[in-house]
């Protein structure tokens, strides 16, 4: 445990961001496999989750948790289910 008091924040903001974090990546991890599971199902809103997906993958990509390109081949991948 740091004795400094900037580094106790530090730590402290550090441990909030991570928990963001993670949090935004399992929300945008469901979100593209809820879009999977209704195509699988050939359900009916899959539009509606595509787009659900889409959003998520793009704030992650905004905040950097992931490479826009890895959130542009994503989107692409899951266009192209939706499209087959």
């Amino acid at each position: 445990m740091p004795n400094i008091k900037s580094a106790i924040k530090r730590t402290k903001t550090n441990a909030a961001r991570n928990e963001a974090n993670i949090q935004q990546k399992s929300s945008m991890r469901t979100a593209i496999k809820r879009f999977e599971t209704a195509v699988q199902n050939d359900s009916d809103n899959k539009t509606e989750l595509l787009s659900s997906a889409v959003k998520q993958l793009d704030k992650a990509a905004q905040k950097g948790l992931i490479h826009k390109n890895n959130a542009d081949r994503q989107k692409s991948r899951l266009t192209k289910k939706l499209n087959a």
